[in-house]
């Protein structure tokens, strides 16, 4: 009797044993399969995006920076082929215009925190210098202008290639960010030239002037209504809605980037918002009409688009 109940004990035991060894080991092989992954979330758990990070945007900056090309200097707009900053859309004193930051700022202080670095001419390749000048000023806001230019040449072959506008508008931002990681970029669509075109062409002081030279790849030859006319038009237009894409994608990757969602390129300006001079440059009127856009768009809660 002792040995049969020393027997049963002992087989009891055993079982107990082996019930635990097995209990262990399930739990091991739970442990492993929520074991921490490399990036680390647990293996096996259902994978969620991570969260974007809310957009950051000042409504109301107290200082203001302007880069970019002709239209940001208010190039006739006052008088035949001259710079005119006092109506800039961006930085401008004028009254009438009522500029973005005679806006935002007020009277006083537009004239001693908003700063113009545009050059009437310029290139994308030229706004990283014009961005690390913006910098040094330490500005709350940047506004950016251009690619008319980029895509205004002598030929079409001459138009900046979008990857090189596209580096040079990168560059540009990463110029900011190391002067003045803080700062808030506001940045225009590029106006529609071929819509200028339309506009302008049955002008016959505007297309006499624009045989002066004025964005050949556009304006050149404006009543010649060609097959092979018609095509340099659209490569044109097709360039500057490529520009704008950039514009759009590369600021879109950047938290205190706005862009005006193609505000500036749908925009039609008449004949009273275009310069008289020129017929392809805002006037007065049409500086405030820009200026109205940016206005809009800079104070808006959400941005455009």
């Amino acid at each position: 009797m002792r040995q049969s109940s020393r027997t049963h004990r002992s087989r009891t035991v055993t079982a107990v044993m082996t019930a635990a060894a097995l209990l262990a080991a399930a739990g091991a092989l739970a442990g492993c399969d929520a074991a921490p992954s490399t990036d680390g979330r647990r293996s096996g758990a259902p994978t969620r995006p991570a969260p974007r990070p809310t957009p950051v945007w000042d409504r109301s900056p107290n200082s203001l920076a302007a880069v970019g090309d002709s239209i940001t200097r208010g190039f006739d707009a006052c008088m035949v082929f001259a710079d005119c900053p006092e109506v800039s859309w961006a930085t401008g004193t004028d009254n009438t215009v009522r500029s973005l930051a005679l806006r935002l700022l007020g009277e006083r202080a537009v004239t001693t925190h908003s700063w113009n670095f545009a050059r009437s001419g310029a290139h994308v390749a030229e706004l990283p210098e014009q961005m690390t000048r913006a910098a040094a000023k330490k500005p709350e806001l940047v506004t950016v202008m251009v690619g008319a230019n980029d895509a205004c040449a002598d030929t079409v072959d001459r138009m900046t290639p979008v990857n090189d506008f596209r580096a040079s508008f990168v560059t540009s931002l990463a110029r900011l960010r190391r002067g003045a990681p803080k700062a808030h970029v506001y940045v225009s669509s590029v106006p529609d030239l071929k819509r200028l075109w339309s506009t302008g062409r049955s002008d016959p002081l505007g297309s006499r002037i624009w045989r002066l030279g004025i964005c050949a790849t556009m304006l050149g030859n404006a009543n010649d209504l060609s097959t092979t006319a018609q095509e340099r038009r659209e490569s044109v237009h097709q360039r500057v809605m490529a520009y704008n894409k950039v514009l759009k994608d590369v600021c879109g990757k950047d938290l205190r980037c706005r862009y005006d969602g193609g505000a500036v390129f749908n925009y039609r300006f008449e004949g009273e918002q275009l310069s008289r001079w020129d017929w392809f440059h805002p006037s007065r009127d049409g500086q405030q009409r820009l200026a109205e856009i940016a206005y809009r768009n800079v104070t808006a809660t959400r941005p455009p688009g």
